[in-house]
């Protein structure tokens, strides 16, 4: 049985699983049942179940990425950040795309945008063509050309 099969056939029965029965599924795994509970609309379970699956897989790509989407959905920036930036870190050189454009949507809504201006010119770097990171980078260069010259009247 799948966990999706499991996490309904507990959810009909009153109950969630324990961490002891997720802990028989892998990180992928758990990270495919999130994705499918989010398609079905149902985020509370969504939720619970990012929750055990970082806590019984604490470092790993695919907990990382969709807590970090998961935190993004909840507007928890900081959290969102934090895992994001765990993702990149282990990732290194492999960083993905969208986790790049992940991370500065992230930082700009934490209200970090110099950071994000950073993450963003790092992320077109590695991925000169990518569009949004291209129209994140307009947006966030146009900001910081705005604040210089605040800064230089004051």
């Amino acid at each position: 049985m799948n966990l999706i099969q499991e996490l309904m056939n507990q959810a009909h029965a009153g109950g969630l699983l324990q961490s002891e029965q997720i802990k028989r599924f892998s990180p992928g795994e758990i990270r495919l049942a999130i994705q499918t509970l989010v398609a079905a609309e149902q985020m509370d379970l969504a939720y619970a179940l990012g929750s055990a699956g970082i806590s019984i897989h604490p470092h790993t790509e695919d907990m990382l990425a969709i807590n970090g989407l998961l935190a993004l959905m909840q507007q928890d920036w900081p959290l969102a950040v934090d895992y994001l930036q765990e993702l990149m870190e282990i990732q290194g050189a492999n960083t993905q795309a969208f986790t790049y454009v992940m991370m500065v949507r992230a930082l700009r809504c934490n209200l970090d945008p110099a950071r994000a201006l950073n993450v963003t010119r790092a992320g077109l770097n590695a991925f000169p063509n990518q569009l949004e990171l291209v129209a994140e980078s307009l947006m966030l260069e146009d900001y910081a050309d705005l604040v210089g010259v605040s800064l230089q009247i004051q």
